[in-house]
């Protein structure tokens, strides 16, 4: 797009597909204006009866907002956890303390806690955990407005307008959307821009949930847009233009309209299957985290959910969840999918610091590399056997099969065979169903399995590869630092020499192998795999139009010549290159996201 001096461009990161014109609202943030004063000693009862009052408020109107989204959405799920932060007892004893003991007045309390456990979430290493801080940060804006009485649901002005914040809770995304008034009438807004978030942030999620186009990360954000001024938002290339030219507005019509048409086509081919152009049949799946997203992938055409992630059961809370709640939530994504279609259940992948508020465990210099995953499972084996317990439970409704991550030995994997074995005679013991076969797998997503993938494919029944951690832990490369991006690439010459270990080894010993990182996902990356052997791919419910058409261009003979090729190069741009050249154009509308 071009740029005139009075326009600004901005760069950031695609949250969620799809381009918007509209007139920016600018958000502020909370926890920057809060009174900040001491109290009495004889005032500190009022102050926490308004603490009280203030929580029993926001919790209100989370529950709501909840009520007016959409049943069983992504955003619906994401509002009910935000409830019960609310209501955190850690949260409130922080607050407590230091209105008793220090002497605060309510919000100035609320404001120190929340910011207290949101900077030891933001220290960690692990970006999941890094998002985590945000939510809490949310949660404390949303209990320093009820302060006030004040709803989330502010009044928005007529017309098309874009939310734009430092960054942008779901339930301040709710609230908009959903509510914008008593009257409680769907609202204008047609977009989301944030200064903070990746891909993963909520922002993110619950914008592909609402299907309005995002952009994350945008650096100066809020220094740039004033309330009021036309933008477009550009989440298929992570751009946003300030105050556009004609002509900039324009080219955004057209490529929207060339996106939505694009959007259509692969929804009505959906039905169609994955299929070479030579006749090769390859399986696509989805990653998912709650229910709604498999019922999302069942709409889609998925042929199963290739990753379940189930961790996300156990974070944000104070006790660890039940054997029948986390039942209950297995049982709906496999009610969510065609009964023939396999869920892949991945057991928890988890760092000690992520189990801080559950658990008490210590938190780790390097969690990335400490007690996490099946590490954890190993010195905590009651709750991972109740884990096991739950899945087994589940197969009774479903083709259910269970991944072990973050396994580095074989040894680890046998140990898990036992504990799956043990949960199985107690839930038969107990007069469960048990389905007549639960196959076990492994993930492969260190360089020790990679390297071990042949002795895996004796003991484990099926083989996925973590392309995302396999390319962090290879390369040295933390993934989620944006000084360090241009290193961790999937094309690297060691990451491809490595899938192809895996695959043959599957081969060899007759151990199906499938890609359930991020590799899976894009166009070019999963031509790639294709060409190296792997047939069965999992990957964002988003992502599975693009990639099912993806394989309808090319023939398998193609794919495993440029394979061919790519291993035979030393560097990840020369291979990224032979990849482009041979099948970019060909692809440029499902590349570019617009037809």
């Amino acid at each position: 797009m071009s740029a005139q001096p009075d326009a600004v461009v901005l760069h950031g990161i695609s949250g969620s597909p799809g381009i918007a014109i509209g007139a920016a609202f600018v958000l502020g943030d909370q926890l920057a204006r809060v009174p900040r004063r001491t109290v009495s000693e004889a005032e500190r009862p009022t102050e926490i009866e308004r603490f009280r009052a203030a929580t029993a408020r926001a919790k209100e109107e989370l529950r709501r907002l909840v009520a007016s989204t959409p049943e069983r959405s992504t955003a619906t799920a994401v509002l009910e956890a935000y409830a019960l932060m609310a209501e955190d007892p850690m949260l409130g004893d922080g607050v407590l303390h230091r209105i008793r003991a220090e002497g605060r007045c309510a919000e100035w309390a609320v404001a120190l806690t929340v910011q207290h456990f949101a900077s030891q979430l933001g220290e960690a290493d692990d970006p999941y955990l890094r998002e985590r801080s945000r939510d809490v940060e949310f949660v404390g804006q949303h209990l320093l407005r009820a302060f006030d009485g004040a709803a989330v649901s502010r009044k928005i002005p007529p017309g098309q307008i874009i939310l734009v914040a430092q960054d942008l809770s779901p339930a301040d995304a709710a609230g908009f959307v959903f509510v914008t008034g008593p009257e409680r009438a769907p609202s204008s807004v047609v977009a989301f821009v944030t200064e903070v978030g990746t891909r993963t942030s909520h922002t993110s999620i619950t914008a592909r949930a609402l299907k309005l186009p995002a952009v994350v990360g945008v650096n100066e954000l809020c220094e740039a847009v004033d309330t009021g001024d036309l933008l477009i938002v550009d989440g298929l290339r992570g751009v946003v233009i300030v105050r556009p030219t004609e002509e900039d507005l324009e080219e955004a019509r057209q490529r929207a309209g060339r996106h939505r048409a694009l959007a259509s086509q692969l929804h009505e081919s959906r039905e169609l299957r994955a299929q070479t152009q030579d006749g090769v049949t390859l399986a696509v799946r989805a990653n998912v985290e709650i229910p709604e997203e498999a019922r999302e992938a069942s709409a889609e055409g998925a042929e199963g959910i290739g990753l379940y992630r189930t961790e996300y059961l156990y974070i944000d809370r104070v006790h660890p969840p039940t054997e029948e709640e986390q039942l209950v939530a297995f049982r709906a994504v496999l009610e969510a999918m065609p009964a023939d279609a396999p869920v892949v259940l991945r057991t928890f992948d988890i760092g000690g610091d992520k189990f801080a508020s559950t658990f008490k465990m210590p938190i780790e210099l390097n969690p990335m590399l400490g007690l996490r995953a099946v590490r954890l499972a190993l010195l905590r084996p009651e709750v991972f056997l109740e884990h096991l317990r739950a899945m087994v439970r589940a197969s009774a409704f479903g083709d259910v099969r269970i991944m072990v991550p973050m396994v580095s030995s074989v040894g680890e994997l046998k140990w898990v065979r036992q504990m799956l074995d043990k949960a199985i005679e107690q839930v038969k013991s107990s007069g469960g169903r048990v389905a007549e076969h639960i196959p076990l797998g492994v993930m492969i997503e260190v360089p020790s399995a990679a390297v071990l993938a042949d002795h895996f494919a004796r003991h484990a029944e099926f083989m996925s590869i973590g392309t995302n951690d396999l390319i962090q832990y290879t390369l040295a490369v933390d993934r989620s630092s944006r000084r360090l991006a241009y290193l961790a690439s999937p094309f690297d010459p060691s990451i491809l020499r490595l899938i192809e270990r895996v695959v043959s080894a599957g081969a060899r010993f007759d151990c199906p192998v499938s890609v359930c990182g991020a590799m899976a996902g894009d166009p070019l990356s999963a031509l790639l795999l294709l060409g190296l052997g792997v047939r069965e791919f999992s990957m964002e419910v988003s992502a599975i139009p693009e990639i099912r058409e993806t394989f309808r261009r090319v023939t398998l003979e193609e794919a495993e010549r440029v394979a061919e090729r790519a291993l035979e190069l030393d560097s990840a741009d020369d291979i990224e290159r032979v990849v482009a050249e041979a099948f970019a154009i060909r692809l440029h509308d499902l590349i570019s996201g617009a037809a």
